[in-house]
């Protein structure tokens, strides 16, 4: 069940509707995806992208969208520390950044136009999708475990471009 941390009030909603509709005001895509079949915890890729596949399939062709993987990052994974570090300065991205948060979690944050900071804490069920160039950084923390499905037209649309602004330091652990 996602969460929305509004750092400025310190405030958090846990109503999904008010949570996507603040999302949609600007410009972000929050949703709810299921399974159509019970996955195992060591479910494959294949596996997960097949009992995801009446959602992504539609999403993908209505978008665009060329290819889906997933990812698994737990406790356990080789770099975790560098991997995290990277994700946790603010970037933009030349393509969407989209994620369905298969199992796990993980919080996006976002710097808004107006200068406004908000955090959405993802877990399993919720997919988010990042409109390209919107400034954001990801975090691990606290559990440093998160499968997730990841859509894209193309990988270089996925590098980083860190702003360099400082502001993910104010709110990082």
């Amino acid at each position: 069940m996602a969460k929305l941390f509004i750092p400025a009030k310190n405030e958090t909603v846990t109503d999904f509707k008010t949570i996507q509709s603040t999302l949609k005001s600007h410009g972000i895509m929050i949703d709810k995806w299921e399974a159509n079949t019970k996955l195992a915890d060591d479910a494959d890729q294949v596996t997960i992208l097949k009992a995801y596949e009446h959602e992504l399939k539609p999403f993908m062709t209505k978008y665009g969208f060329e290819t889906a993987d997933v990812i698994n990052v737990t406790p356990k994974t080789e770099n975790l520390k560098a991997i995290r570090e990277k994700f946790m300065k603010e970037h933009r991205h030349s393509d969407d950044e989209i994620r369905f948060f298969v199992d796990g979690e993980g919080i996006f944050w976002f710097h808004l136009d107006n200068d406004e900071v908000l955090a959405v804490t993802c877990q399993a069920g919720d997919f988010m999708s990042v409109p390209r160039n919107f400034r954001h950084w990801f975090d691990l923390h606290p559990n440093y475990f998160v499968k997730a499905i990841r859509i894209f037209s193309n990988i270089e649309g996925w590098v980083p471009h860190y702003t360099d602004s400082g502001v993910d330091q104010k709110y990082n652990p």
